[in-house]
């Protein structure tokens, strides 16, 4: 294991809550992380036993740290990193805000007519004239 201290922002982007680290950082800077109910700053040093409440678009997340890891991994081995603590109520809560979740695709028989209704819309707007 390195003894190099290890940064937050780095962490979190390592343990896969964060997709880039800026975002980790940001969030950090954002008072989206706290420790002990206190905002914490991307440059803090992260120790084992530490416990962080994280807030991302996504979801809210109570973690603690159950071990270092300084570079990013695939998921499976980055769960072995930390213990997930996050109480029901925030888990509900984070199933709601997926659910409502905007895809961008537009309901179907929605919106734009299709070819036929087309077809039809023209030959009655012919008929009118």
């Amino acid at each position: 294991m390195q003894t190099e201290k290890l940064r937050l922002d780095k962490y979190l982007w390592a343990i896969r809550v964060f997709k880039t680290r800026t975002q980790a950082a940001a969030a950090c800077e954002a008072g989206k992380v706290k420790m002990n109910g206190a905002s914490v700053k991307a440059a803090r040093t992260v120790a084992i036993g530490d416990q962080y409440d994280v807030k991302t678009e996504a979801r809210r997340w109570k973690i603690e740290v159950t071990g270092l890891l300084y570079n990013r991994v695939q998921y499976t081995e980055a769960i072995k990193y930390y213990v997930d603590i996050t109480p029901e109520e925030d888990k509900q809560y984070n199933q709601r805000v997926a659910a409502s979740f905007y895809t961008g695709k537009r309901p179907s028989k929605i919106g734009r007519p299709t070819k036929r209704e087309r077809r039809n819309l023209d030959e009655f707007m012919e008929g009118e004239e």
